[in-house]
């Protein structure tokens, strides 16, 4: 697809066919800890314009970054659903569910900044917040979210996020979930300023290789970096060498890392990578 370096005036005029945005709740644990206890959780739900619980959907579980919670890209950044609504409305994409989590346990926790949170999110991601959103809402696994149903759907399921959402796309959804996302977008970084390039190329490899060995092939990885953003180098680095690296990355077919000129880590940029990544997932014929 043709990429542009800034998000279109047009995508930012308010239409009225709006989507609406509500919150979903549910229960979960807190998997990792030494000592696990429950704990409520709550997403923010986008859902497009005539949502119709008799029609099926896609769903985008799109991540926020270090020190935030759920209310990031709606709340905090309002225009991202109209970016999504004029993206729907103009044939851009198809209509899609988009759930905004959070990776945190709550207010407290996200003032802690433990990276090992990225990893940490992948119980809670398959055991509790993928069946209870996709046993509410229509999506294409119709109400049926046994594990053998939510790896038959995957293909239907996309995981993106920024910056610490970016590297839990990586750690919670990729290297941990494979067989329940088909679709991800990795927005500014992938392991951390001291993280370990070749270990992390290791896990991209090993992770496309024993997937392609179960019949869980790759619809699309979109990674997406400004060139001054501060998580830039290190992504780019990782995701070079395991292009090199694995036959299952093919640049152009289920692969791509869209570089913003000049751009940095900040929202301008991240709702861009969301613009362009909706374009290219959703898109093959199942």
């Amino acid at each position: 697809m043709q990429y542009t370096y800034e998000m279109p005036a047009e995508m930012l005029i308010e239409i009225p066919e709006k989507g609406t945005i509500e919150t979903f709740e549910y229960e979960s644990q807190t998997y990792n800890d030494p000592e696990i206890k429950p704990i409520h959780k709550k997403a923010r739900v986008y859902l497009p314009y005539g949502y119709d619980k008799e029609k099926k959907y896609d769903v985008l579980y799109l991540l926020h970054g270090g020190g935030f919670m759920q209310e990031w890209w709606f709340d905090m950044f309002p225009d991202t659903a109209t970016i999504l609504d004029n993206m729907i409305a103009k044939g851009l994409c198809k209509p899609v569910i988009v759930v905004a989590p959070t990776f945190y346990h709550d207010e407290e926790s996200k003032n802690t900044h433990d990276e090992a949170i990225c990893e940490n999110f992948k119980t809670e991601l398959r055991k509790d917040l993928i069946p209870g959103i996709e046993s509410y809402y229509s999506t294409y696994a119709c109400g049926d979210v046994s594990e053998e149903n939510l790896i038959r759907t995957r293909n239907h399921r996309a995981f993106a996020g920024l910056s610490l959402g970016s590297m839990t796309t990586y750690r919670a959804a990729f290297y941990n979930n494979y067989d329940l996302f088909s679709y991800y977008g990795p927005f500014s970084g992938c392991c951390g300023p001291f993280g370990n390039h070749d270990q992390e190329v290791k896990r991209i490899c090993e992770t496309l290789e024993k997937g392609h060995e179960n019949g869980y092939e790759l619809d699309f990885m979109f990674c997406a970096n400004g060139d001054n953003d501060i998580a830039f180098e290190e992504h780019k680095d990782i995701m070079g060498k395991a292009v090199s690296a694995s036959p299952y990355l093919t640049p152009g077919q289920n692969y791509d890392f869209f570089i913003i000129p000049g751009g940095v880590h900040d929202m301008k940029a991240w709702q861009l990578h969301l613009y362009h990544a909706l374009q290219v997932f959703f898109t093959k014929e199942q």
